[in-house]
């Protein structure tokens, strides 16, 4: 899945992606932590991971393996 990052606090490095659909979903540091980036953009496009809850698990660029 891939979306835009709508808002990212990089004191929290937590943040609110766009969906294409246009669906806002919130990621938490944790997810960020997971994808070794060091820091995120508005209006960066990312790929997102999500886990059978729906969570998001890790937020990466959507060149990155």
């Amino acid at each position: 899945m891939q979306g835009t990052v709508a808002t990212y606090d990089a004191s929290t490095r937590s943040g609110v992606l766009l969906l294409d659909d246009g669906t806002e979903l919130a990621f938490p540091a944790r997810a960020f932590d997971a994808s070794g980036l060091r820091l995120l953009r508005l209006g960066q496009r990312v790929r997102i991971d999500v886990d059978a809850t729906g969570t998001v698990v890790r937020v990466t660029l959507p060149t990155m393996p």
